[in-house]
C-alpha cells in the first residue's frame, strides 16, 4: 500500500498555519497525498506524454500507449515498437522521438538515476535537461512524483497558475510579484502546497 512522503503530515500543519486559503484545502481534501511510482522510466515517459495537452487527452494516450507495450513500461518495450505503431496512439513524431530517445538512454545507462538522487533540485533539472524532450517542467515534475522532492514549484504549470488564480481571487496568470508572495509563504514545502493547488481544480489525483 502506498504511503505519503515522509515530510507530508508535518508539512500539512506547517502550512495550514501559514496560510488560511490552503488550511481550507487541505481540510477539504485531507486524504490524499503526492504518490511515487518509484519507476523513473515509466514516470519520464508518463511526462513526455503529459507535455502541453490537457490531463484528460494525456489520459487516453497512456492507455493505448499502454496497451502497445502490454503494460510494461520499460526501455526495450518502447525501442521495440515502431514509430507507426506509436503514432496510432494519437503521439505527436516530436513526442515519439523523445520517448525513443529516453528508452536508449535508459538501455544504455547513460541517465543514472542513482547520480540523480545525490544532487540538489538544481542539479538535478540540470540532469534531467539534457535528455532530449524533456524541460524545466518534465524535469520538476520527475522531482516531483518520482523523487518526492518537497519544495518543488513549477510555475510554468498551467493546473497550478490556474489554482493559484482562482482560490487566491488574483489576475490570470497572476504577476511575478505575486507569484514570488505565494513562493515565499510556502518555501521548503512547495510540492505539497503544488498538489493541492492541483487537487482543488481537478477531483483526480494528478500522477506521473
Amino acid at each position: 500500500m502506498k504511503k505519503p512522503p515522509a515530510y507530508w503530515n508535518k508539512a500539512k500543519r506547517i502550512l495550514s498555519k501559514r496560510d488560511p486559503v490552503l488550511r481550507k484545502i487541505i481540510n477539504k481534501f485531507n486524504k490524499g497525498y503526492l504518490t511515487s511510482r518509484k519507476d523513473p522510466f515509466f514516470s519520464l515517459c508518463r511526462t513526455i506524454i503529459g507535455q502541453q495537452i490537457s490531463t484528460k487527452a494525456a489520459d487516453s494516450i497512456w492507455l493505448k500507449f499502454e496497451m502497445k507495450c502490454k503494460k510494461k513500461i520499460v526501455p526495450k518495450t518502447v525501442l521495440k515498437l515502431t514509430s507507426r505503431s506509436l503514432k496510432s496512439t494519437g503521439l505527436s513524431h516530436q513526442k515519439i522521438t523523445y520517448l525513443k530517445n529516453i528508452a536508449k538512454s535508459f538501455n544504455n545507462k547513460y541517465f543514472n538515476i542513482k547520480d540523480l538522487q545525490k544532487m540538489n533540485d538544481e542539479q538535478a533539472i540540470t540532469y534531467i535537461t539534457l535528455l532530449k524532450g524533456l524541460g524545466v517542467w518534465s524535469a520538476q515534475m520527475f522531482l516531483m512524483f518520482n523523487l518526492n522532492r518537497p519544495d518543488v514549484f513549477p510555475t510554468k504549470d498551467i493546473g497550478l497558475i490556474r489554482a493559484i488564480s482562482k482560490n487566491y481571487k488574483t489576475s490570470y496568470p497572476p504577476s511575478d510579484r505575486f507569484l514570488n508572495k505565494i513562493s515565499k509563504l510556502h518555501l521548503g514545502y512547495r510540492s505539497v502546497f503544488t498538489w493541492y493547488m492541483w487537487r482543488s481544480i481537478d477531483p483526480v489525483d494528478v500522477e506521473y
